[in-house]
Formats: C-alpha cells, structure tokens, sequence
C-alpha cells in the first residue's frame, strides 16, 4: 500500500553506527531506526541472542509459561519499580494495553464512561485508540468517528490538566516525558511530578508512554526518573528490542491486577524470540554502562551542535534530553532529509522546522564529533541557500 512516503534507497546491512547499501555507499544513522536501534545495527550480542533462541524455540503461544519471557519481566519491573507486565508486539499494542487498563480500573470504580487526560503535541500510536489519544490532528483527519473517553489538555500545563482531573469521569493521565513526534519537546522541571501529585490526589493511574524514551535513550533507563517518582503505568517498545517487534506494558499496584484472563491477551506477545533479544538488550546496555554513556554523548552533542551553529540566525535553538536532541530552524526544513541523505547522514525533520536525532547509545566521542561536523555543514549550507 503507498501509506509510506519511502525514499528510494536500500539498505543490505548495518554496522554500529552506519548503514551500508549493495554498492558499499556508507550512512551514518543518526536516527536509529526511529528511536529503535539504540545498540545500533547488527550488535553481535543481540544476533548471537536471536540466533541461539531462533535455533531452540520460536514460538508457543502465551497459553502455556515462556520461560525467556519472565525473566525479561522480572528485570523490566526490577528496573522500573513495577510489578507486572504484559507483553505485545509495538509501542501502540502497549499503549491500547494502558488506555483498556485506564478503562477497566474506571468501570471498577463505578465510572460508567472513564475517560484519560492527554497531552496536545503528543503522539501513542496509529491505532484508532492510539491515534485518537495522540494530540495532533493530521494524525485523526480521515479517521473520524474518534474514539471518544480522551480529554486534551496542552502539554507541561500543570494548571490545565489539574483543572481537567476535577471531572467526574476521569481515571488516568497520560503523558510522555519528552514529546518526541512533537518536536522533542521538553516540560518544566518536575512536571512529572506535579502530575504524579494530582493522580494521587484524585485516585487516578498516572501512566507514562515510554515508547521513544524508554530504554536509556534520555540517560535514565526510563523518562520518568529523571522526576524521581514512580507511576502506575509504563509502555515501552522501540529500543527494547533493538529492531525485533516486542511491546511492553508495565504497572503496579491495582493497575497491575485489573486485566485478569480473557480481559486482554496477544498471540505473538512475549514469544521467546523476542523476549530472547529484549534480554540481551538489557544485558548490553548494564554491562556497557550505555545509560551514563547516553547522558553524557548527549551533553557532548549539544554542546558540540551550539558551538557549531549557535552563530547562525536561522538556528533558533538546540535542546534535547540524553540521546534526544533537537535543532530547531526558523524556517521549515522538510528538505533537510534528503539534503543529510545526499551527505550521507540519517536524519528526521518533525513538527516542520524540527531537525530530530535520535542517534544509537553506542557512539564513540570520534563518531559523535563527525555527526556535528557532518550535519552542521548540511545546516550551514540549507541556511545559506534559503536565506
């Protein structure tokens, strides 16, 4: 079907950082996948995981115990603070996964029509419910009726959505720590936590989609430590299995118990492939220190892209969180992308004029410094040319 607007090149393998195409034409990924290869392509642990799981046992069904899979759920919860996970196969599953908790834990309440606070700006998935709780709408055009049971509140509005909580029928927040899709947009300090602070108030689920922040990329294992708190729910996807489709919903306390058998389930979800894979993820990123390790190549890059354009008028700011970073441009800037492709560099513009770079844990300082030097001189020349 023609929903992608793909651009025309293949790529026939990875290698850390780099993409390699059929005739030997090397790419630095500077967007991982889409927050997805944070150990970047073909990482040996991850392949000898696969191939090793591959060889033994794929696939069973979760109607009988996986072993690989709760392993994979106990260190999920041992590094989260939760207690409990479901699995599926995508960062939307784990988000419908959040909203069918939200609802159930309402109706238990004796809400009749429970409904979740959500964020302008943000982004849950392409699902009718995902799309529909995702604030944007070139998101919701042509998918019209929504589903309804979502309250929109603008993003870091502590006032707005505090206002939003006093309604009868709301159960639930939820909230990214970083609007990713949105532009990588950052909230106020301690935003988290004056959101953990009216959940708490109100009885209702504070749930935090951890899809694009999760797994080290913001330099904590997940967003939401960075405001020292511990919510209800987590979603994750994206990085956790650096490339293999796994999802995972994570909660505590009542969150944790609501969905009991025939409530919820996935065929796929959990399988001991991928669970295999999720693992050695984890390992990697624990022995390797890869959650320090993005803090710092994140301040690295930030400070090496404002020494290198904070000059340029067209340049309006740099921000990011970790390994989520920004270039912001006073002018659109879609052509970027196929402008860093002719450079050979691997970039995403969102929300118009929003440089994205979303670039693997594993960099070395060397191939940090070549990714400033590189797209900076794109920048610079697109400047130039559409002054």
């Amino acid at each position: 079907m023609s929903n992608y607007g793909r651009m025309d090149i293949v790529f026939e393998r990875g290698e850390g950082p780099y993409l390699y195409t059929a005739d030997g034409r090397q790419y630095f990924d500077a967007l991982c996948g889409i927050a997805v290869c944070g150990l970047g392509h073909a990482h040996p642990d991850v392949a000898r995981a696969l191939a090793e799981q591959a060889a033994r046992l794929v696939h069973t069904s979760n109607l009988y115990r996986i072993e690989k899979q709760e392993h994979l759920a106990e260190k999920l919860t041992a590094l989260a603070g939760l207690e409990r996970v479901f699995f599926g196969n995508s960062g939307a599953e784990a988000n419908e996964a959040a909203i069918k908790i939200a609802r159930k834990f309402g109706h238990e309440k004796g809400v009749e029509r429970p409904a979740v606070i959500v964020m302008d700006g943000s982004f849950h998935g392409r699902t009718l419910a995902t799309l529909s709780a995702t604030g944007n709408p070139k998101v919701h055009k042509g998918f019209e009726p929504l589903v309804e049971g979502f309250v929109r509140v603008p993003f870091d509005d502590i006032d707005a959505a505090g206002e939003a909580a006093t309604r009868a029928e709301v159960v639930a927040i939820l909230v990214e720590p970083v609007e990713g899709e949105g532009g990588i947009v950052l909230p106020q300090a301690r935003y988290l936590a004056a959101l953990r602070k009216i959940c708490d108030e109100r009885d209702m689920l504070l749930m935090i989609d951890e899809v694009q922040t999760g797994m080290a990329r913001t330099g904590r294992w997940f967003g939401f430590q960075h405001d020292d708190i511990v919510p209800d729910v987590i979603t994750l996807a994206k990085g956790l299995g650096n490339g293999v489709p796994i999802g995972a919903c994570v909660a505590r306390g009542v969150a944790a118990e609501v969905l009991q058998p025939g409530t919820h389930g996935s065929t796929f979800g959990g399988n001991p492939l991928v669970s295999a894979a999720a693992l050695a993820v984890i390992e990697v990123i624990e022995r390797d220190g890869l959650v320090a390790r993005a803090a710092e190549l994140g301040r690295r890059l930030q400070q090496g892209f404002r020494a290198r354009l904070g000059g340029h008028a067209g340049v309006r700011e740099v921000r990011g969180l970790g390994l989520m970073l920004a270039i912001v441009l006073d002018r659109p800037c879609g052509e970027l992308v196929r402008l860093a492709l002719d450079a050979g560099l691997l970039i995403n513009v969102t929300a118009d004029n929003v440089v994205r770079l979303l670039p693997p844990l594993i960099l070395s300082d060397a191939q940090a410094d070549e990714l400033v030097e590189r797209l900076g001189q794109v920048i610079e020349d697109f400047l130039g040319a559409s002054a």
